[in-house]
């Protein structure tokens, strides 16, 4: 197996945070992105962090954590809706590859949460399977709503906290391991106008 220097999920978070801020600053290292890197991985992989975000193409995960070839396992659906394939995907990432941190990365101005305003307030909804996501991010929006949140981009925070608290209902090995503090799960809401990711929920031995 490749060799990982990260220690637990609060490490995984430090490194994934710092390279957002060498992102942030113009100030990128593009690591892990020579031949070297690509043969070395090769034979394996051992990421150290599983990130599922919305597959917006602004929120490309390596580019903006500056991270490079087999640091991330990444899952990207729209809204970051998760479904079967979503949660087999997240828990191989923790029980096989033995990832130490799952990332749930949202952002603002999200089409998928727009779309869940207009369905909610209008009663307008798209047709086809994006029909689909849309009654996914609904739930979100009813729920901030019912919690006096109007604004959009903090309804798209509280969409992000209850994706991350969705996988650990849903997830049964994802929660034990979050339980017994080899695995953490962290929300986080991306700025696209100045690429910062700032915490919006956390659980297990993160902060």
């Amino acid at each position: 197996m490749i060799s990982s220097p990260i220690s637990g999920p609060r490490h995984a978070l430090q490194v994934l945070m710092e390279g957002n801020a060498r992102f942030v600053a113009g100030s990128p290292e593009h690591p892990n992105q020579d031949a070297g890197r690509r043969a070395a991985l090769a034979p394996a992989q051992r990421p150290f962090a599983v990130l599922f975000g919305c597959s917006d193409s602004r929120l490309a995960a390596e580019i903006i954590f500056d991270q490079g070839l087999g640091d991330l396992f990444v899952v990207r659906t729209a809204g970051h809706v998760a479904g079967p394939e979503v949660l087999g995907s997240i828990e191989y990432g923790v029980s096989v590859l033995d990832c130490p941190l799952v990332i749930v990365l949202g952002h603002d101005s999200c089409g998928a949460v727009a779309a869940a305003l207009d369905a909610v307030d209008e009663g307008r909804l798209p047709g086809g399977f994006v029909r689909d996501v849309v009654e996914r991010v609904t739930s979100s929006v009813v729920s901030a709503k019912a919690a006096g949140i109007e604004d959009p981009d903090a309804i798209v925070d509280e969409h992000i906290r209850q994706s991350v608290d969705l996988l650990l209902e849903r997830s049964q090995l994802l929660a034990a391991k979050v339980a017994e503090g080899s695995v953490g799960v962290v929300g986080l809401s991306y700025r696209l106008t100045d690429g910062r990711a700032r915490t919006v929920a956390a659980h297990g031995d993160i902060l």
